[in-house]
């Protein structure tokens, strides 16, 4: 179906999801999160997507943050905890997804952007790229995650720093502090995603969706219950058809062909 904020593409089992407001950075607005939940649950309802990229328009701005004109228009505390509840449901839904989410950030990735991309599974930034939370400077705070999954990903030291202070990092920088996975050059963001893209699509889908779920949930408990529920769901996974397939298939010294069974 037609959006009027994103682009949704497909390259066989990947999908590539481009937020698409270049002359308002790609701010996030309510028409992006609410046109962001529909296709990405259509994406999850096609067995045949594995994989999804997520980046921005333009060269300048993978998100630059929520609009901030939706911000000031805000009446009362309610309907801003509505607000930040809204960007929760985008960020949840893309963690709890069967999906692995790969954020492509192309440029800017500045308070409710750089919580969107650390919703990812993996991030990828061009070399020009600058990232932050500079939501102190407006007198506010992150509201779509930014105070909870940044402590997560690079310590409560790295993320008191981005977040009391409102200064922006290179990618550089955001890899050095485990917040990106890989920097490459702007003209090889696309390929070098699509390149990661294609490598885990090659492999079991059911392995991808429990090891992605796994980690999410083990990331929210304790060591030990982390540990049973991995144990619990290697079970489940190591009797399934695409199993016996994979180890097959290795014995045998061929591809396995993976069916999602």
């Amino acid at each position: 179906m037609p959006y009027e904020t994103i682009l949704v593409e497909r390259e066989g089992p990947t999908a590539i999801i481009t937020i698409n407001r270049p002359k308002a950075l790609n701010a996030l607005n309510a028409t992006v999160l609410d046109e962001f939940i529909a296709a990405f649950g259509e994406l999850e309802r096609d067995s045949s997507v594995r994989v999804v990229i997520v980046t921005g328009s333009g060269e300048k701005a993978f998100v630059a943050g929520a609009d901030i004109g939706e911000l000031a228009a805000l009446p009362n505390a309610e309907a801003a905890t509505q607000k930040a509840r809204a960007g929760h449901l985008v960020t949840q839904r893309i963690e709890h997804s069967r999906l692995p989410v790969i954020m492509a950030i192309n440029g800017f990735a500045l308070g409710g952007g750089l919580e969107l991309a650390m919703a990812g599974d993996i991030r990828v930034a061009a070399s020009t790229a600058k990232v932050g939370q500079p939501e102190v400077n407006l007198g506010i705070i992150g509201g779509f995650g930014g105070t909870q999954r940044l402590p997560r990903l690079v310590g409560s030291g790295m993320a008191s720093y981005l977040l009391l202070t409102g200064e922006m990092i290179s990618a550089d920088e955001a890899k050095a502090a485990n917040l990106v996975e890989k920097v490459v050059p702007p003209d090889q963001l696309m390929s070098e995603a699509k390149r990661i893209a294609s490598v885990i699509a090659s492999k079991g889908p059911l392995a991808i969706a429990a090891t992605k779920r796994v980690i999410h949930k083990g990331l929210q408990t304790d060591l030990h219950s982390a540990l049973e529920l991995e144990a619990t769901t290697f079970g489940g996974v190591a009797v399934t058809s695409d199993a016996r397939e994979g180890l097959k298939a290795f014995l045998e010294k061929r591809p396995p062909n993976f069916t999602g069974s």
